[in-house]
């Protein structure tokens, strides 16, 4: 995928527009979004075969239960995918290198999904 630099570039990308984000940013409890981001960085590094940080520090990902505390619907999912998808296509990855980490983004972001409807 690119290692470190090709996480680096695509997280840091979301979360500048998650930062802005209304829908988004209100599910980030902390004040900065730097640990957020690092979380997921490390998280991808480690999803795509690079270093085991992201487990050494935190355990296992238990992605789902994580969000949980968060009420992700349609719109949230949606929105989240348009603002990755802006820092993908950013990273200008290998054709083959973008639709497979797409492939697994798309997925996880439906697994995210942990009510039917939008919250009112």
């Amino acid at each position: 995928m690119g290692g470190e630099p090709t996480f680096r570039a695509i997280v840091h990308r979301f979360y500048e527009l998650v930062a802005d984000d209304e829908l988004l940013r209100p599910m980030y409890p902390e004040e900065e979004l730097g640990p957020a981001e690092d979380r997921l960085r490390m998280f991808l590094e480690q999803y795509w075969g690079g270093p085991t940080t992201y487990s050494e520090q935190r355990g296992h990902p238990r992605l789902r239960m994580r969000h949980a505390p968060f009420p992700i619907g349609p719109s949230a999912r949606d929105r989240w995918l348009a603002h990755m998808r802006v820092a993908v296509t950013e990273a200008n990855l290998p054709p083959l290198l973008e639709s497979t980490l797409w492939d697994y983004l798309e997925r996880a972001a439906f697994a995210m999904l942990n009510v039917a409807q939008d919250p009112a």
